[in-house]
């Protein structure tokens, strides 16, 4: 894939600062994602309160009160998926897409749960309400209730298992915001149509509200992000072979001065398709912060799209929607450290470009695990930096050519400890990022080391 994630984050030049300035950093990010979370549960909580004013709700079974409960907090979950996906920096800062992606998963199926359990519960209660089923009952009811059944279904059964079904993301991406669309348009609908609760003008508009809120944040994403970005092109200047089956694409805006970005950001790509295509994929800046007019972006070949990208041709227009991510070096950490396996290397390379570029004073290091060291992007590069600019560079191939005397094989919690012992746990900032046991290895031992949760920053590129 090359390298795909989301987020937000502010570009800063990188200084040597105070170490009690870390420490204010760490702390208003764990108090803005306390607060965010705090938010979001205080929002899906108040929707079945806010249904209950003013209403008798004597002689009705619990169960029954339960799984009405259940669905108002489904729904209220539903609402703020739209909002999870719009591509907003302010929705909770300091997170990357990763994280992001896996709390409207996780959120999604929570939600998705509790919208089924509402009629299942329902009718459990009072075996009344298999009648809302029942076209002979009420044929438009019973149809829109069942298809919203059957979305549900099928929204989660194709979220869960996508690449077993062997689905184009570009194509299930359309149908999820179909289904999405239509499950909280009829659940509107129904919640209306009951009015036992929400028979009162000021609950029907502030129901209706929200609902129309969420759906035209999914307008906002597909006409008006796209319409921002068609007003500034991107033209394709250069297109080289990187070694590894990966591709380098440049990009140099057309009209505009360029996008400005953190070192570790990404952006979502377009290329040779209109901005409001479908054919939209998240690769990380592989260039240096400081060349806001030549963008770089390395790419694997991994899918169906990334298999051509070799193919584009010079001159092809591009578009970017950006900068996203959060997987960025804090201006107030005192060493950087890397640790990258395969692709990984590439929001980590725009880091050590910029590093490079600003004459930027705090020790670098870089462990980069890959298959062969012939196979290793930016390998000359990463070279000079450890001659010239003093990088602390560790290569690590999985096959040693013949008479190489680095280490090699897989990464082990050896060498990471190593690295830890040399560079530190206070005041060093760890990234990490490549394939998820890599991944799971480093973040593991660095925690057991004692470097900080804070002081750990990693992103994984698997997000669809």
């Amino acid at each position: 894939m090359g390298a795909a994630r989301a987020g937000r984050a502010a570009a800063a030049p990188c200084r040597l600062q105070r170490r009690t300035g870390l420490g204010k950093s760490k702390t208003r990010s764990r108090s803005a994602g306390m607060a965010w979370l705090a938010a979001y549960a205080l929002f899906i909580g108040a929707m079945p309160f806010i249904a209950a004013v003013d209403h008798d709700r004597r002689g009705r079974e619990f169960l029954l009160e339960f799984s009405v409960a259940l669905g108002f907090i489904g729904l209220a979950m539903l609402w703020l998926q739209f909002a999870l996906t719009a591509r907003f920096r302010w929705v909770a800062p300091g997170s990357g897409l990763d994280t992001l992606m896996q709390v409207h998963r996780q959120a999604g199926i929570s939600a998705f749960a509790l919208v089924l359990a509402h009629p299942v519960l329902a009718i459990a209660a009072n075996d009344r309400f298999v009648h809302f089923l029942n076209p002979g009952h009420g044929v438009a009811r019973a149809v829109a209730l069942w298809v919203m059944l059957i979305a549900l279904v099928a929204i989660l059964g194709s979220s869960l298992w996508r690449k077993k079904l062997g689905l184009r993301y570009e194509w299930w991406r359309l149908a999820h915001a179909v289904l999405a669309t239509g499950i909280v348009f009829i659940g509107l609908v129904h919640v209306l149509r009951v009015g036992f609760y929400i028979d009162d003008p000021w609950k029907q508009a502030l129901w209706s509200g929200l609902t129309a809120a969420a759906i035209g944040l999914l307008g906002y994403t597909r006409v008006v992000r796209p319409l921002r970005m068609w007003r500034k092109p991107y033209r394709v200047t250069e297109v080289r072979r990187e070694p590894g089956s990966s591709w380098t694409v440049v990009l140099e805006p057309v009209g505009h001065p360029g996008m400005r970005f953190a070192p570790g950001q990404f952006a979502w790509v377009t290329i040779r398709a209109s901005p409001f295509s479908l054919e939209q994929h998240p690769f990380s800046f592989a260039s240096s912060a400081e060349a806001a007019g030549r963008l770089e972006f390395t790419i694997k070949e991994l899918g169906d799209w990334t298999a051509k990208v070799g193919q584009v041709p010079v001159g092809t227009t591009a578009y970017l929607d950006g900068p996203y991510g959060a997987f960025t070096v804090s201006e107030t950490a005192e060493r950087i450290v890397g640790i990258a396996g395969g692709v990984g290397i590439t929001p980590i390379m725009s880091i050590l470009r910029t590093w490079r570029d600003r004459g930027d004073r705090r020790p670098a290091a870089l462990l980069y695990a890959a298959g062969t060291l012939e196979g290793m992007v930016y390998r000359e590069e990463l070279e000079a930096m450890a001659r010239e600019r003093g990088l602390e560079l560790t290569l690590l191939p999985r096959e040693a050519p013949p008479g190489w005397t680095g280490p090699a094989g897989l990464p082990d919690e050896g060498l990471i400890r190593g690295l830890v012992e040399r560079q530190g746990t206070q005041g060093t900032q760890y990234l990490v990022c490549g394939p998820p046991p890599l991944m799971d290895l480093a973040e593991r031992t660095l925690l057991a080391a004692g470097v900080p949760a804070s002081a750990i920053r990693a992103e994984r590129f698997d997000i669809a």
